[in-house]
């Protein structure tokens, strides 16, 4: 399974890929990027199954991205995780209504990473 990260944040990019490197799940490549564009462009480039998206961020928000995957049929089945200081009624309801499949608030431990990762994966991770 191929992970992307976007948040605008070097920071939490390495935090989560190392609490993603902490799980014992099996994951491919991790892409990292630092915007909304800069992520869809690696999702042009790479085969991805799940997105890593923070909110706000500079140049394209999350949810800016977000909506052009969901209006983009080439990224249906791309599973979509939130991790976000924000975690208002309006963003999480905005969050479902473009399919994303768990909105994570801020501070994330290892074993939510794990957990998360494995209930929006289709096929079995753990190695």
């Amino acid at each position: 399974m191929n992970l992307l990260i976007v948040d605008d944040s070097v920071m939490m990019r390495s935090m989560i890929k190392r609490v993603v490197g902490m799980t014992d799940l099996r994951v491919g490549q991790v892409y990292e990027a630092g915007d909304g564009r800069e992520a869809l462009t690696l999702l042009e480039a790479h085969d991805i199954e799940v997105l890593i998206t923070d909110i706000n961020m500079p140049v394209m928000t999350g949810t800016e991205l977000l909506r052009i995957i969901a209006a983009n049929p080439r990224w249906r089945s791309l599973r979509r995780v939130i991790i976000s200081t924000d975690g208002s009624t309006a963003r999480r309801e905005e969050a479902a209504g473009l399919h994303v499949r768990c909105y994570l608030e801020k501070p994330i431990t290892p074993e939510i990473v794990r957990d998360v990762l494995t209930a929006v994966a289709d096929v079995d991770l753990h190695a």
